[in-house]
């Protein structure tokens, strides 16, 4: 029987990524603003909502947002496949040379009780890596924006992880279920939970947190656009034995990962571990 073949490594990935991502940037942007309008049109108002099959929470804005990005976007790129949390999966993606990302609103309960962590986000992904990557935070004003190779950026200006080593100091955000162990493990420091895990991403990347934990229910809609945006940074994310996440998979679903500056992600992964046993 043929042995399977080895999985390519992020670098030989990294390595593939395409040229001339610099035409896209700025209609993503424009993209992405009218995007973020749309949905803050909605924030705060009386909009219908309703919980999915598996109990996460969905609104008529999430539905409309979705709309209006997949137009948009596929018009920008008609050869990308699709993958969004609001849209049936299709496996044809698979095949596809390059897939859009997409989360119309990440953080929908955040979204529905006011608070403003919540995220439009949008990825564009060549042989399983992100290339482009932008979050809207329209609540706040934001935008970061990331190309591979070309630095993250937040309304226009550079972002970068906080060159962190120590955990004692270390301001680490994490679910609710983690608290009791990981503060035991030596996580001291309180830190206010930010629901949405793509802005956690991002304020590891801007250095306003130095490290998030996220538990084993992520999508790829979560995570890509921030992960580009966290590394183009300087910062990292792996799974809890240093691996990076590959996306646009059969099953498009992660473990627990960590997200850190560089710096801290070594001592970051040897206490989490020591808080499992």
């Amino acid at each position: 029987m043929p042995h399977p073949a080895k999985p390519a490594s992020r670098a030989e990935l990294d390595a593939a990524a395409p040229a001339g991502l610099s035409a896209l940037v700025d209609p993503l942007r424009d993209i992405l603003d009218e995007a973020g309008r749309l949905a803050f049109s909605m924030f705060r108002q009386n909009v219908r909502n309703w919980n999915k099959d598996n109990f996460s929470p969905v609104s008529d804005a999430d539905l409309a947002v979705d709309v209006f990005l997949r137009e948009r976007l596929g018009a920008l790129d008609p050869d990308a496949g699709w993958l969004s949390e609001e849209t049936a999966d299709a496996p044809h993606r698979l095949s596809r040379p390059r897939l859009w990302i997409v989360d119309p609103i990440d953080g929908t309960r955040s979204f529905l009780a006011g608070n403003e962590d919540w995220a439009v986000c949008v990825a564009l992904i060549e042989n399983g890596v992100p290339v482009l990557g932008a979050l809207a935070l329209p609540a706040t004003g934001e935008t970061f924006l990331a190309t591979r190779g070309g630095g993250a950026f937040r309304n226009g200006q550079p972002i970068a992880a906080r060159p962190v080593h120590a955990i004692e100091t270390a301001r680490v955000v994490r679910p609710a279920a983690f608290n009791a162990r990981v503060k035991e493990a030596g996580f001291p420091i309180e830190v206010p939970r930010i629901h949405s895990i793509a802005v956690r991403l991002a304020r590891v990347a801007s250095g306003e947190i130095d490290a998030a934990v996220i538990g084993g229910n992520a999508n790829d809609w979560d995570l890509a656009a921030a992960d580009l945006i966290l590394r183009e940074s300087g910062g990292k994310i792996t799974d809890a034995q240093g691996l990076e996440p590959v996306y646009n998979r059969a099953i498009p679903k992660h473990g627990a990962l960590v997200a850190s500056g560089v710096d801290l992600h070594p001592a970051l992964l040897a206490t989490l571990a020591a808080s499992m046993r």
